[in-house]
């Protein structure tokens, strides 16, 4: 689902009924201008993803052992898709303004009630809180990191870390353990769905 922005940007990977869609803060000036998602080398994301059981049938059919920016399009293919809160990009996520989030989490939440994925998984709970107050109309400061009571229609969602390297309380292996639980939220999810 391409998005015509009147700016240069990161492009939505969207499609109907995705199994998992990754939502970020805001694209990076550097990720844009290589045109992928998590483009800087510094980056936790394509490490700890490619380190993770979340990407185990991705690398085994890709014949892999490590994914990188060049695979995020590649990934619709396994269901799973990118996008943002805000859409407009910045040198890093504490340029953005509250105006930014009332704006753009809107128009983010009509993207995912259109595409309707099974799990929207928000990098760090700036992203989701800044969602949830401006989107969802809950004003809360004290989201956990794991699976939220609140949905998006038939979307569930989940928050892990940010992955950037300015989120200095996590590690690269705290970032693998998140994706690995991710991983066992998406299939208790398959199950419970699974005909008896």
């Amino acid at each position: 689902m391409a998005a015509p922005y009147s700016f240069r940007t990161l492009p939505d990977y969207l499609r109907a009924h995705l199994r998992l869609v990754f939502v970020g803060i805001n694209p990076g000036l550097y990720s844009v201008e290589r045109g992928h998602y998590f483009a800087r080398t510094t980056s936790r994301f394509w490490p700890a993803f490619s380190h993770s059981t979340l990407s185990a049938p991705v690398r085994a059919e890709l014949g892999r052992t490590m994914l990188g920016p060049e695979d995020d399009r590649r990934l619709l293919r396994f269901g799973i898709g990118f996008t943002d809160v805000v859409k407009v990009p910045s040198r890093n996520a504490a340029a953005l303004r509250p105006a930014d989030f009332r704006t753009w989490a809107p128009r983010l939440l009509h993207r995912l009630e259109s595409c309707r994925p099974r799990t929207a998984c928000f990098h760090g709970v700036t992203a989701y809180r800044a969602f949830a107050r401006y989107a969802l109309g809950e004003a809360r400061s004290d989201w956990p990191l794991g699976a939220q009571s609140l949905t998006v229609g038939d979307t569930r969602v989940f928050v892990v870390p940010n992955p950037s390297p300015a989120n200095a309380h996590f590690r690269i292996e705290d970032q693998i353990r998140w994706y690995d639980r991710l991983t066992e939220f998406l299939e208790g999810l398959a199950t419970a769905r699974a005909p008896r």
